[in-house]
């Protein structure tokens, strides 16, 4: 009985939600069989309710992400945010003793620390959210792709559905223009053409073949018996069966995959991590120190002030400013970028792209411009390179590096208006755009003709069709049969003068074969078999490069032949030549390519494409060499990660893979420590580009999905921009770490200078700074000049050097000794001011300062002053500040002003002064201040003077280890 008739309680049992079939390896007849469905009147209505029961909707499920209150808390789980709560609440509790005690001093503010803490750990925490909680678009990106209405054979009845509502075993109808609505196995095809490339990285549209059985091994690519979920039919018509709905499709597949990939932190976020957990413990292990040595050396009565003293030291120790100065670097960074056309999506990946050291790119629209160009002509007695870029109808004809005129060949022109005619795409023009509607193997063949000034829309005119025998899969040929109107070919003076002639293109083995003469010169001569020979070698030489091949021939008719004696009329041919074409690179790619090298960053390409292709181009772009190995998909597949992980240190050029498998070769590289950018612009390459450290999409060809799912977009789809982009991230990694040398040269100075109060002052346990003092050097006689620092232009062997080491301490290449010194060298002038105006101030008693606190604001300002000279210096490790032109930076300049200015109103400004607990300064003591701020500033250029050379990066070679 028909397989609807079935019990519904047989078919369930049977067919399974996972059902995992290699179709692609069974007939027709088995599909049918094993999907128990009925091609003629498809499933019933009870097995359609049946289905979608236990297979449910052909949509993508989404799974349940971090939800908005877990992010928030995650952003106060860092060590540092902590450490700053746990202050701000001691010091709440110190002021509220203070308070019931009666101990609050005039004009001061309780709280007023506590209140300042914990508005800085928020504002900290809402950037880390801000960052974090942009919600990922890809999965709905894919949605769009899975919901078309679609045209189904239910109970014997054609409908249309919408195409979640499909089940496997539906029996669906595709023809041209329709996106494929589910995984299917092909009944029947007439000429039916799929463009894959979103899915499979191919440029060609895939010529399906229902008949065809093919191995369980066999690549997506090749997978001609199938069609697959979000992908469009662009020529033909076809009857498909459902094998496969929603996540178990391919498209499902790449759902699942990326959301599975879990982003890694990024090389910048693991060094601010190492930098809080670095700063805590030594903060933590200072304050053990001073309080155990305090109680041990004054006695347990001085426990308040030891925990003033301890409050200020975490709070000097934490860098407030920070997480906002690398945030807004980060946004300068991304500003950049955008005028260099790349569209930073993530913050954090413009720092990492200083690190990147593979890029792993996609060929098709990437490194290649993603349109079929015809490359040469071989004709019987010449061979004619063809030059242009794309679907511009422009170009030379070149014999021998010498461009020539095509009229001057007329076994050339006669070829060309062979492409012209045997042709069914339009070339058009939209605006500045040159455009092919059709096939795009076709399209090239229209612009090559139209290079020599052969318009296929003016030839049609003069030789309209009168007859076709079309492309099939199984012929692998097409003819068409015009009529000489007018005598225009007798203008063609190659070509015979007659009624009708018949212009053939098709694989060249089999056009070759109807043919018995072959144009040389102005005449047909008989074809020998030595002829034949050099034909066929000529078109395995030209195919072992990668490239397509079509060979062309024609034949005078006198009469048009009926459309039923196409084996007759396609005999006794006259053969013009070979027409070779190529998914042409990208021009600017190959110097691009060759800047990474010299960058110390190696290039790969990872492609769905042929073997060959893939060859051709990866050796004529510099990204392989002859005879280099390239990895294809099917032997990827049966090696474990270990033999994975071998492979991607010698293998450049990855053929014939899988979505999966570009996701295991970028997961490689990482195990490696390596740091990767993907670029890719389909379906295909989405989940790559999320597992990457830095994934980059095209933002013309690319489509929704790989663009939500990269953390870059390019908005010219140009590789070179990538480079751009890498450039800058170093440069923004540089000012970072230059910025990071300033501020905590800064707070070391601090935590030492509090450290030191009770040697110096003989026992004397006197906070010179208060939290809220602390602070505003933190976040403003710190943040802005580090601002400025962040916008230092480039210096000029940025990219001549390789990438920055991921393995890399934020305290490398002697930024930590630096920190160190400079904090103590700060520490030595603070302290020593200290001793010498804490007996001054209380030798100099004042109305408005009876019991001499003045040194306290005297250390205050001379702190925050000696940081403006440290600014200044900071900008070149070996250059002095006077050779430099002020110009290449003016914010350092306006920064340092500012904040001078800013810091001497808290002294001098009466509210400000109460509010932040300082002392009016007279003229002598302001400049003793700026004295000792001064001597900062000299010491700085007189390291300069001593070691007066520079201290460039290590080259690296692009594949050598970081060990």
């Amino acid at each position: 009985m028909p397989a609807n008739d079935l019990p519904v309680n047989s078919v369930s049992a049977q067919l399974s939600p996972t059902y995992d079939a290699v179709w692609q390896s069974q007939t027709v007849e088995q599909t049918v069989a094993a999907l128990q469905t009925d091609l003629e009147s498809g499933l019933s209505a009870q097995q359609v309710s049946d289905r979608q029961i236990k297979f449910g909707s052909n949509e993508l499920e989404e799974k349940a992400g971090r939800g908005t209150w877990e992010i928030m808390i995650d952003q106060f789980k860092n060590i540092m945010l902590i450490l700053l709560i746990a202050v701000a609440f001691i010091s709440a509790a110190l002021d509220l003793m203070n308070l019931l005690n009666g101990q609050v001093k005039p004009n001061d503010i309780p709280f007023k620390d506590t209140i300042a803490i914990l508005a800085i750990v928020i504002l900290n925490g809402v950037l880390g959210y801000l960052q974090e909680s942009r919600a990922e678009k890809a999965l709905a990106a894919l949605k769009q792709l899975t919901s078309p209405r679609v045209r189904v054979t239910r109970a014997g009845k054609i409908t249309e559905i919408d195409s979640k509502e499909l089940v496997p075993g539906d029996v669906i109808q595709l023809e041209a223009g329709v996106q494929v609505a589910a995984d299917g196995r092909l009944i029947e095809a007439a000429n039916l053409q799929v463009r894959e490339s979103a899915l499979t990285g191919e440029a060609q549209a895939a010529n399906k073949q229902p008949h065809k059985i093919l191995t369980g091994d066999t690549a997506l690519g090749d997978q001609v018996n199938l069609v697959f979920q979000g992908t469009e039919v662009v020529q033909g018509r076809g009857t498909v069966v459902v094998t496969n709905t929603g996540m178990q499709t391919e498209l499902g597949k790449i759902a699942t995959m990326l959301q599975d990939v879990e982003n890694d932190p990024t090389p910048l976020q693991k060094r601010m991590d190492q930098l809080s957990q670095t700063l805590v413990t030594g903060s933590m292990t200072l304050v053990v120190i001073v309080v155990v040595g305090g109680i041990i050396f004054a006695g347990l009565d001085k426990w308040q002030q030891l925990v003033e003293v301890s409050l200020s030291m975490a709070v000097a120790v934490v860098p407030e400013g920070l997480p906002a100065v690398i945030t807004v670097t980060l946004a300068i960074g991304t500003q950049r970028m955008v005028r260099r056309n790349a569209l930073i999506r993530k913050l954090p990946a413009v720092e990492t792209l200083g690190s990147v050291t593979n890029i792993c790119s996609d060929k098709t629209g990437t490194l290649t411009q993603n349109k079929m160009v015809v490359q040469s002509l071989h004709t019987a007695s010449s061979a004619v390179q063809i030059s242009g870029e794309g679907y511009i109808p422009q170009g030379d004809f070149v014999v021998g590096g010498q461009p020539v005129n095509p009229q001057d060949y007329p076994e050339a022109r006669a070829l060309l208006l062979g492409c012209a005619m045997c042709n069914d795409s339009i070339l058009q023009q939209d605006g500045q755009h040159w455009q092919i509607l059709g096939d795009p193997t076709e399209g090239a063949l229209v612009v090559a003709a139209a290079k020599a000034n052969i318009e296929r829309d003016q030839w049609k005119s003069k030789l309209p069709r009168v007859g076709e025998f079309p492309f099939t899969s199984e012929r692998k040929r097409m003819s068409v049969i015009v009529q000489d109107v007018n005598g225009a070919l007798r203008l063609e003076s190659a070509l015979p003068d007659v009624p009708y002639m018949m212009f053939m293109k098709g694989s060249p083995e089999l056009v070759l074969e109807r043919c018995s003469e072959i144009q040389q010169a102005h005449n047909a001569k008989p074809l020998t078999n030595a002829q034949r020979e050099t034909i066929l070698a000529s078109n395995n030489e030209l195919a072992g490069k990668g490239l397509r091949v079509l060979g062309f021939a024609y034949k005078p008719l006198q009469d048009v032949p009926p459309q039923d004696t196409e084996d007759s009329a396609e005999q006794g041919l006259v053969w013009l030549g070979l027409i070779d074409m190529l998914d042409a690179p990208r021009p600017e790619v190959k110097d691009a390519v060759v800047r990474c090298q010299s960058a110390g960053i190696r290039t790969m390409m990872i492609t769905g494409d042929h073997q060959l292709t893939a060859q051709a181009i990866a050796q004529d772009l510099g990204i392989a060499r002859a005879g280099e190995p390239v990895l294809v998909g099917r032997d990827l597949e049966k090696m474990d990660a270990q033999e994975l992980e071998q492979q991607v240190q010698n293998v450049n050029v990855y053929a014939r893979v899988a979505p999966e498998h570009k996701l295991r070769i970028v997961q490689a590289l990482q195990n490696q420590d390596r740091i990767v950018a993907m670029t890719g612009d389909g379906v295909n390459d989405a989940p790559a580009l999320k597992q990457a450290n830095i994934g980059v999409a095209m933002g013309i060809t690319g489509t929704d999905v790989s663009k939500e799912a990269s953390d870059m977009v390019l908005l010219d789809d140009n590789f070179a921009t990538i480079v751009a982009a890498t450039e800058e991230g170093r440069v923004v990694y540089t000012n970072i770490r230059r910025f990071i040398k300033y501020i905590l040269g800064s707070n070391i100075g601090e935590v030492l200078t509090i450290a030191a109060t009770p040697l110096v002052l003989n026992g004397v346990f006197d906070v010179p700074l208060t939290p809220l003092q602390i602070l505003w050097m933190n976040l403003v006689t710190d943040g802005l000049p580090a601002l400025a620092l962040a916008v230092e232009p480039a210096e000029p062997n940025v990219m001549d050097r390789a990438p920055n080491n991921p393995k890399e301490s934020i305290f490398a290449r002697g930024l930590g000794i630096y920190m160190v010194r400079i904090g103590i060298v700060l520490a030595i002038l603070s302290v020593t001011l200290m001793w010498w105006s804490h007996g001054y101030t209380h030798a100099n008693l004042t109305a408005a300062d009876p019991n001499g606190d003045r040194w306290k604001t005297m250390v205050f300002t001379t702190l925050c002053l000696a940081q403006m000279g440290h600014a200044i210096a900071i900008r070149s490790n070996s250059q002095l500040t006077l050779t430099l032109n002020p110009l290449t930076n003016p914010y350092v300049w306006g920064s340092v002003i500012l904040t001078s200015v800013l810091q001497l109103m808290l002294v001098y400004v009466e509210p400000l002064r109460n509010f932040f607990g300082t002392h009016y300064l007279n003229g002598t003591e302001l400049a003793v201040c700026i004295g000792f701020s001064l001597l900062m500033f000299v010491w700085i250029e007189g390291e300069k003077l001593f070691t007066r050379k520079a201290q460039p990066a290590p080259r690296l070679a692009a594949n050598d280890d970081w060990s």
